[in-house]
């Protein structure tokens, strides 16, 4: 990872932060359930399957407002797509063609585009913040790449939301345009209920019910937030090893120098 990924990823996650931290402030939620992640612990590891199920509802339900800034297409090898089948995804996305993001356009000013490349970002669904906003009531939809690193709860906590939109209790005061969420700092989020039963057909034949799709769009942003985990879980567990097996040295040298003064 270069130095300006490095940086990138730093300031998307305190902005993030920053978001959740004034969020948090307008009021408590309910404590999301902690959930059962194939990836958890020293020797978790991501299940492909279920990454893939993950992307295919954030591409076909989430990526109409939330962006994922911080994946290329070819990083989507890493959970189980062959290149092949990863050309075809790109190709799919319409993507500004120019020197810059906006693109160069064409004589009556339209932007001109082309099929997506594998070297290309995830696509993002506005050109800019303001058309973000007008496209959502006012409101900014954050990116998703860090998302499960901005809360204290994780991923845990992005399930439990996506999974948390109930009917006000009685009497309950909802602000215009908002909706009531048990999980959500506040309790009242403006993003409407993105899940329902069958939104999606899995491709591997997996019953699309709303809390399975909460669950693999939730695993798939965590691999997003931290593609590498499982190769610095791999290292880390090397350097164990390592160390386990030259301290025994370490002890095995000392016991030979110092065995004839003892």
């Amino acid at each position: 990872m270069n130095m300006k990924t490095m940086i990138t990823r730093l300031g998307t996650f305190l902005l993030i932060a920053s978001w959740c931290t004034a969020v948090q402030a307008a009021g408590g939620a309910t404590p999301p359930p902690k959930l059962d992640w194939s990836f958890k612990g020293p020797f978790g590891v991501f299940d492909r399957a279920q990454l893939k199920r993950g992307w295919q509802v954030y591409n076909e339900v989430c990526s109409g407002c939330h962006s994922i800034n911080q994946i290329y297409y070819r990083h989507l090898e890493q959970i189980g797509y062959s290149s092949e089948e990863v050309k075809k995804l790109a190709a799919e996305a319409e993507i500004p063609a120019g020197p810059n993001e906006d693109g160069e356009t064409h004589e009556d000013g339209e932007v001109i585009v082309r099929a997506g490349k594998p070297f290309d970002k995830i696509k993002m669904p506005f050109q800019n913040d303001a058309a973000a906003r007008a496209a959502n009531n006012g409101a900014l939809p954050p990116d998703l790449s860090l998302t499960t690193k901005a809360h204290p709860a994780g991923v845990d906590y992005i399930s439990a939301v996506l999974t948390g939109y109930k009917d006000p209790p009685s009497g309950y005061k909802m602000n215009e345009g908002m909706y009531y969420n048990a999980f959500y700092a506040g309790k009242q989020i403006a993003m409407p209920n993105p899940l329902s039963d069958d939104a999606v057909e899995y491709v591997d034949g997996t019953k699309a019910s709303a809390q399975q799709m909460a669950v693999d769009v939730s695993a798939f942003l965590a691999w997003a937030a931290e593609p590498e985990m499982e190769d610095r879980k791999r290292l880390g567990i090397k350097i164990i090893l390592f160390l386990i097996v030259l301290t025994s040295l370490l002890y095995a040298l000392k016991r030979r120098i110092w065995s004839d003064v003892h």
